[in-house]
């Protein structure tokens, strides 16, 4: 094992289409979707029913390097901390610690691969590491960095008491069988040793990992730490072993609560309720599945949805059971009856009020941002927007509640599985959905007051959005509690 302190390593991984995130064996698989409420009219001055052809824009060369993308946003939102000091910028910005390690697997035909993963700690200022273990074949160093990275400014946000981490194995878990992922899994807990734990870095479910993945590293994590609660040292886990309930919708649902309390804050001018909104997701996989449920529940019109094999639309909105059951059927929701194919490019480009980008980073870019013709644009996924997507978009007057605001429901939902651990608890449905409710209100409404606060006091109030106010909130957070600490010695 090798551990790196600081400093620039390898570049990152290159944006780009849809990436396929289809789980493996014995994988968490997602929730079977409910029928939507029934179809609306659609009216006649709305949306053709085919969708319009892609504006053709000048490509702009944009360095889609996701640990750099995560530091642009830092240095454009440090700007408005007041009283921050160069080297404490240094400091918020370089991850506390990089694991990288290489492990040896016997695969099931008696052959042996040698796999890379990584752990990165991004901070401890504020409480443990929080954060994911992606299975992908393009994990990479940076990507994890800008993961952790992110993370650290999310759980400030919502204010709970971790920092941020982030780590990954660079596999294709497609082409593994459940019981060659349990032995990758079980090899990469034991290789990372005691550099997780209940008080130090506790990891939870990311792409293609599951409750099944964290069960495995809880019963490894437990077998080479006998005589404790361990239970703590991961989220997600089933609910048997200690997981919250609530945890298969807490992403969405906080999504949900985020979007209602900011557009309730006025924060998209004439767009008041999502009641009757015209909604496209791109990504149909756990989450983007259980918003679509979601948000037709709270009376939205689903008219399109995508995922890694193409997508589907209907103006009059979406049969969203059976658009999941095509996709369980075939591995695609691309083809289902009833519906008119589109790409995940045109998803991008439909005319609707709210656009949910739910797969993974860089899908709106500089290339394609002009085209987008929501009016909201709700970040389910991690970095799905680029820095200078962002900056066509705050031109163009298109409102973007970012990742580290309108995803932060799921880790939200991890921090109560930590504390019902640590007590040896188990809180009620009703109980963790209040809870969930009333913290993404209340992060939503810090947030939307931090942004007016800063417009009104900077004469460059045009390049003030909601990423800037919500990095700036979480950054000062953060500034705080390290300088309220002190240096060590």
């Amino acid at each position: 094992m090798r551990s790196f302190s600081r400093g620039h390593r390898r570049g990152g991984v290159a944006g780009g289409p849809l990436r396929p995130d289809a789980p493996a064996a014995g994988l968490y698989t997602g929730p079977e979707a409910v029928a939507p409420p029934p179809p609306v009219e659609t009216a006649p001055d709305e949306a053709p029913r085919k969708p319009a052809p892609v504006e053709v824009v000048e490509v702009v060369e944009e360095d889609l390097n996701p640990y750099r993308i995560a530091q642009i946003q830092f240095d454009r939102a440090s700007k408005y901390v007041p009283n921050l000091r160069q080297g404490m910028i240094d400091f918020l910005k370089s991850p506390s610690r990089v694991i990288t390690v290489h492990f040896p697997v016997e695969l099931q035909d008696g052959t042996v691969h040698t796999f890379t993963g990584y752990r990165v700690l991004h901070s401890s200022v504020r409480g443990p590491g929080k954060g994911g273990i992606r299975f992908h074949p393009h994990v990479t160093e940076d990507e994890m960095r800008a993961m952790a990275s992110w993370m650290t400014w999310k759980c400030a946000v919502a204010d709970l008491p971790f920092g941020g981490a982030n780590g990954g194995v660079a596999c294709d878990p497609k082409k593994l069988t459940e019981s060659e992922l349990r032995k990758l899994t079980r090899r990469f807990v034991a290789a990372l040793g005691d550099n997780i734990g209940p008080h130090t870095d506790i990891p939870g479910p990311d792409v293609n990992t599951g409750p099944l993945v964290m069960a495995w590293i809880y019963d490894t994590y437990q077998v080479m730490h006998p005589g404790r609660n361990n239970l703590p040292v991961v989220t997600g886990k089933p609910i048997a072993l200690g997981g919250s309930l609530g945890w298969r919708e807490a992403a969405a649902q906080g999504a949900l609560c985020v979007t209602r309390r900011a557009l309730a804050r006025g924060a998209v001018p004439g767009l008041v309720s999502a009641n009757g909104a015209r909604v496209a997701i791109q990504g149909f996989g756990h989450t983007g599945a259980i918003a679509a449920e979601l948000f037709a529940t709270a009376g939205a019109r689903v008219i399109a949805v995508s995922d890694s094999g193409g997508g589907i639309f209907r103006p009059a909105g979406l049969d969203l059971a059976a658009a999941a059951r095509h996709r369980d059927e075939t591995g695609s929701v691309s083809g289902c009856p009833g519906t008119e194919a589109i790409s995940n490019q045109q998803l991008l480009s439909l005319p609707c009020e709210i656009l949910v980008p739910a797969a993974f980073e860089n899908q709106v870019r500089a290339d394609n941002a002009a085209t987008v013709r929501a009016r909201l644009i709700v970040e389910l996924a991690n970095g799905p927007s680029t820095p200078e997507a962002d900056r066509i978009l705050r031109e163009r007057g298109i409102i973007v509640i970012p990742d580290i605001l309108a995803n932060s429901g799921g880790v939200t939902l991890s921090y109560f599985e930590w504390v019902q651990n640590l007590e040896n608890d188990h809180w009620l449905l009703d109980e963790v959905n209040n809870k969930l409710r009333r913290r993404m209100e209340w992060a939503t409404d810090a947030v939307v007051e931090h942004w007016h606060r800063l417009r009104g006091l900077h004469s460059d109030s045009e390049e003030i959005d909601l990423r800037t106010a919500a990095y700036a909130l979480a950054i000062g957070k953060v500034a705080d509690a390290a300088t309220a600490r002190g240096i060590w010695p």
